[in-house]
């Protein structure tokens, strides 16, 4: 039976839905309306604007930086995800304050442009900038403030200090002020070339990537960091790293800390982070005994993952594992993220042509709503190429 389950589920991620029940009470429609938050996005109209910067190349530019629309809702509707929550990428390669803000201007302008046009189907993240904290500040109330962002993402360490240090203490108190919510993501060990291999002919997304999550979260347990900033949510991608891993562990050794961690305290704080799915989610039975399967999100990391990987290992790992309830299932797939980023709610998906053209309607004011931010212009172009890290 549970073969024939995971079966029918694995189609399912390769049809779009149909023929099955997910999610209680939803049914199919629950399965269709996915939110996914862990996706990639590199606009088209940044790309052009950073190559006459001198920021990037276009031709050397990877496959996770080929953001297209098309690719992206075709993708989205094979899949049933209704939503997704946009994490611009490459925000770190700006070589001062104002071109970071240039840079951010017009990231901000296509987002915008893009949620006018297909209403409901994306959200958006605003990346912090750390390098210019001025700037960081500035887009904090660009994007949560006016232009409706649901969360704000930050990589897992800078120059080798990982979040909860005390040098990242003004920008937390920011975002909890707004009650806000923390996508982190990974990238290379510090200490390494970007983009080097540690271990040769290991890619270091497969190892290093989870071990800078979880040296994070650990890190922001060490230092109280949840209960310095009580109204801050945070997600940790992937799974978590490996941090449900070595719970106990943590819990087991953390007198070895500095300062010494009490097993409560441990137990708390795995229960107060929120955990995605992309990676693809392993057997997740630690993780939900760990955490609670009300602390889990879905994400892709479209398009960093492949369409491929997605249908045949992301979505199959949740539709098939019996660690989850369809309850439980439903809630991983919508209910949990609408419940942590309640700006979600403002611009409901209402179907492919809409639910009628009632639905349509409302939908379409919804996305007319949104304040458009000014255009911005370019500064003289330098030729110069700062190199810098995969931000995928």
């Amino acid at each position: 039976m549970a073969s024939t389950v995971g079966t029918t589920r694995k189609s399912r991620a390769h049809t779009g839905g149909g023929g099955g029940s997910s999610g209680t009470g939803g049914g199919d429609d629950a399965w269709r309306a996915k939110i996914d938050v862990h996706h990639h996005f590199t606009a088209p109209q940044w790309v052009d604007w950073a190559e006459r910067e001198g920021v990037v190349r276009r031709e050397e530019l990877l496959w996770w930086a080929r953001w297209d629309v098309d690719s992206t809702l075709a993708l989205m509707d094979r899949v049933g995800i209704a939503t997704a929550v946009l994490n611009p990428t490459m925000q770190d390669r700006y070589r001062s304050a104002a071109q970071a803000r240039e840079g951010l201007s017009v990231v901000f302008e296509a987002l915008t442009d893009l949620m006018h046009e297909h209403p409901g189907r994306f959200a958006f993240l605003c990346p912090a900038l750390l390098d210019h904290p001025e700037v960081t500040s500035w887009a904090l109330r660009r994007a949560l403030d006016e232009l409706g962002a649901v969360g704000v993402s930050v990589k897992a360490s800078y120059n080798g200090v990982y979040l909860g240090d005390p040098s990242y203490d003004r920008f937390l108190a920011e975002v909890d002020e707004r009650s806000g919510v923390l996508v982190t993501h990974p990238l290379d060990l510090p200490g390494k070339p970007p983009g080097v291999p540690t271990v040769p002919g290991i890619p270091n997304f497969m190892c290093d990537f989870l071990l800078d999550t979880t040296r994070a979260a650990v890190n922001m347990i060490r230092t109280g960091t949840l209960d310095r900033y009580p109204r801050l949510g945070v997600v940790l991608p992937h799974a978590g790293g490996f941090l449900p891993q070595i719970a106990t562990r943590l819990e087991a050794f953390g007198d070895f800390c500095t300062p010494p961690l009490d097993t409560a305290r441990v137990r708390e704080a795995l229960r107060r982070f929120h955990y995605d799915t992309a990676g693809p989610l392993p057997p997740a039975c630690t993780l939900v005994e760990t955490a609670g399967a009300d602390r889990i999100l879905f994400g892709t990391d479209w398009p960093a993952a492949s369409a491929e990987i997605i249908t045949d290992f992301t979505v199959p790992a949740v539709e098939a594992d019996p660690a989850f309830t369809e309850h439980q299932r439903r809630g991983i797939y919508r209910d949990n993220a609408q419940r942590l980023m309640p700006a979600l709610k403002r611009a409901e998906y209402t179907g492919p042509q809409g639910k009628g053209k009632d639905g349509q309607r409302a939908s379409r004011e919804r996305a007319d709503a949104l304040p458009r931010p000014a255009a911005s212009g370019t500064s003289a172009a330098d030729p110069a190429v700062r190199p810098g890290p995969v931000d995928a």
